[in-house]
């Protein structure tokens, strides 16, 4: 997950996946290290945290994430027994 450190979204965004028992979330800190931020928005054509991946999935920022929570389609990406 791209992230920064004072981003509300990133942090509900890791919230709903620490809920989900996702507990190993490696967080690329765009804040810290401009290279990562050229980075993301070359992969993702975004500019916003977070970007979230799901494995080599761009699942997109935090609405997209609650989204498919929402819709019951976040468990299946995540790999949970559903």
């Amino acid at each position: 997950m791209y992230s920064t450190a004072s981003c509300p979204f990133c942090m509900m965004a890791e919230r709903l996946l620490r809920a989900k028992g996702i507990a190993d979330i490696e967080k690329i800190r765009v804040d810290l290290d401009p290279a990562q931020r050229v980075e993301m928005m070359q992969k993702t054509g975004r500019r916003t945290v977070p970007q979230i991946y799901i494995g080599d999935q761009h699942v997109g920022g935090y609405q997209e994430l609650a989204a498919l929570d929402h819709e019951h389609k976040l468990d299946a990406i995540l790999g949970l027994d559903v």
